[in-house]
């Protein structure tokens, strides 16, 4: 993929790592990375992938 769009639907901040720097997601934003995700890492999360667009969710609610 070229381009990817994150997007939070949590209630909380949300960091993952680009190029080897935290980024933080602020709770209900959404950000694009032009190169895809060749330098990201996206921590352990519930999340949907939707053809260019990943959804990051929160936890299960018990």
């Amino acid at each position: 993929m070229d381009k990817i769009t994150i997007r939070s639907d949590r209630q909380d901040d949300y960091t993952f790592t680009y190029k080897g720097e935290d980024v933080v997601l602020k709770a209900g934003s959404v950000l694009s990375i032009a190169n895809g995700l060749n330098d990201v890492v996206l921590p352990t999360t519930q999340m949907k992938i939707a053809q260019n667009l990943i959804i990051i969710k929160d936890g299960l609610k018990k």
